[in-house]
C-alpha cells in the first residue's frame, strides 16, 4: 500500500474504536452512579459487545460479504448506530436501555469486521501491513479516554453525545474510503462457514481442544476489568480515571511489538501461560490495593500489564489458530475462536461479573453505593489463577497443519 492508504485506513481504525472508546470504559460509572442500575444489569449492559459478535458473522456473511461495497456498509452502520446511540442517551430505565444497546453492537461489531476486511482487501504485505493499520484501534481507544477526563465525561451521558458525534464523522469519512466491493458475491454459504463450524474437526486434536476451552475460560474472569474497572476507580476518589486507565493501551502498543520478539523464546504456550498468568497476577493487585496506605503502583501496575493480558490472549491466540487451521479451515476456525472468546465467553464473563459486583454493593443509610473491592476482584484473581495451572497440566503445543504437511512431503 502507498503511504497515504495507510494514514487514511489509518483514520478509519482510530476512529471506528474513537467510537468505542468513548463510552464501553466508562458506561458502568454512569449506569451505577446516575441511573443507579444494579450489578447484574450492568453486566448484562456489558454483555451486549458480545451479543454483537455472536450476531455479527450471520449479517457480515450474508449481506456484507455478498450484496454491498464494504466502504458504504461502513458508513450505513455508523449513521445508523449514531442514531442508537442518541436514543440509548435519552434512556433511564433498564427495560429500554438494555434493548437500544443490543441494537448498537450490533451495528458496531458488523462494522468492526468491516474495518478488518477493507484493511486487509488493500494491502500488499498484510503481514507488515495490517497491524500497522491496526495499531491506530489502541490509539483511538487512548484518544477517547483523554477525550472522557478531559471533558468530564466519565459520570454522564455526555459519553454517549461524544460516541454519537464521533460515529457521524466516521459514516462520513467511510465514503470516502477506496471501493471495495463485496468478496462473497455469487458463492454459497452455509451456517457452518459463518460461525467456523467447518474447523470443528480440530476440536478432535487434544492441544486444540483444551487451547479452545481455556480460551472460553479466560474470558470469564477477564470480563470484571472491562465492567468495573472505571467504577472502581471513580470510587476511590482517582481524578481522571479514564484517562489513567489509557495506560493499558500504551502497553497494549508495547507488548504488541515485543510479541515477535518474545514467541521464539516462549513458544506459543509459554506466551498463552503469561497472559493467563498476567491477569490472575492483575486482579490480585487490585484485590489487595490498600488505599490506606501508599500503595498507588499497585494500581497503576496493574493497569499497566494490560497489553500483556490482552495481546498475550486474543493477538497470541489468533496466531496460534491460524497455525493449527490447514488453509482451506483458516477462516472458519478464525470464526469459531472469535465466536468462543468475544461471543459466548465475554457474555459468561460480563454476566457473572454483574452478578458478583452486585452481591457486593453496599448501600448506604443516605444512598451512598459502595462495594466490596477486595473480593470482586479476588473472585476473577483465583478463576485465572487456577485456569493457568490447568493449562499448564492440560496444554501440549502439538504439530501445526503446515507441519504436516511438510512432513507427508
Amino acid at each position: 500500500m502507498s503511504p497515504l492508504l495507510i494514514v487514511r485506513l489509518w483514520i478509519m481504525v482510530f476512529l471506528h474504536y474513537f467510537v468505542w472508546g468513548s463510552w464501553y470504559v466508562t458506561m458502568a460509572t454512569y449506569l451505577t452512579q446516575k441511573l443507579r442500575f444494579e450489578g447484574g444489569q450492568v453486566g448484562l449492559a456489558y454483555g451486549c459487545m458480545a451479543i454483537g459478535a455472536i450476531v455479527s458473522p450471520f449479517f457480515a456473511g450474508i449481506v456484507a460479504d455478498r450484496f454491498f461495497a464494504t466502504q458504504k456498509l461502513l458508513a450505513t452502520l455508523h449513521l445508523a448506530g449514531a442514531g442508537l446511540l442518541y436514543l440509548v442517551s435519552a434512556q433511564t430505565s433498564f427495560s429500554t436501555f438494555y434493548p437500544l444497546l443490543i441494537l448498537y453492537t450490533l451495528t458496531y461489531m458488523a462494522g468492526h469486521g468491516l474495518t478488518n476486511t477493507l484493511t486487509l482487501h488493500h494491502a500488499v504485505n498484510p503481514g507488515k501491513e495490517f497491524p500497522i493499520v491496526m495499531m491506530a484501534g489502541s490509539v483511538g481507544w487512548i484518544a477517547a479516554g483523554l477525550a472522557n477526563s478531559a471533558l468530564k465525561l466519565e459520570d454522564n451521558v455526555g459519553m454517549f453525545y461524544l460516541a454519537c458525534g464521533t460515529a457521524v464523522v466516521m459514516a462520513m469519512y467511510s465514503l470516502t474510503l477506496p471501493n471495495t466491493p463485496p468478496k462473497g458475491a455469487g458463492q454459497k454459504l452455509s451456517v457452518g462457514t459463518i460461525l467456523g463450524l467447518d474447523a470443528i474437526r480440530l476440536m478432535r486434536e487434544p492441544s486444540f481442544a483444551t487451547f479452545i476451552l481455556c480460551s472460553f475460560l479466560i474470558c470469564i474472569p477477564l470480563s470484571f476489568y472491562f465492567a468495573w474497572m472505571n467504577v472502581f476507580l471513580n470510587e476511590l476518589g482517582i481524578e481522571n480515571a479514564a484517562a489513567k486507565m489509557t495506560i493499558g493501551q500504551v502497553s497494549d502498543v508495547v507488548f504488541l511489538l515485543l510479541l515477535p520478539v518474545l514467541l521464539p523464546l516462549l513458544k506459543a504456550k509459554g506466551i498463552l501461560l503469561v497472559g493467563m498468568a498476567a491477569w490472575a497476577v492483575r486482579f490480585a493487585l487490585f484485590a489487595w490495593f490498600d488505599t490506606a496506605r501508599d500503595s498507588h503502583w499497585m494500581m497503576y501496575l496493574g493497569i499497566a500489564v494490560h497489553g500483556m493480558c490482552y495481546d498475550f490472549i486474543f493477538v497470541m491466540g489468533r496466531m496460534y489458530v491460524d497455525k493449527r487451521a490447514g488453509e482451506d479451515i483458516r477462516g472458519a476456525a478464525q470464526g469459531l475462536h472469535a465466536f468462543v472468546t468475544l461471543g459466548i465467553g465475554m457474555f459468561v464473563g460480563t454476566w457473572l461479573s454483574g452478578v458478583v459486583g452486585q452481591h457486593y454493593t453496599m448501600e448506604s443509610s443516605d444512598g451512598v453505593v459502595t462495594h466490596n473491592w477486595q473480593m470482586i476482584w479476588a473472585i476473577p484473581a483465583v478463576l485465572a489463577l487456577v485456569l493457568s495451572f490447568l493449562f499448564v497440566v492440560l496444554f501440549r503445543e502439538g504439530v501445526s497443519a503446515v507441519e504436516k504437511d511438510e512432513r507427508a512431503v
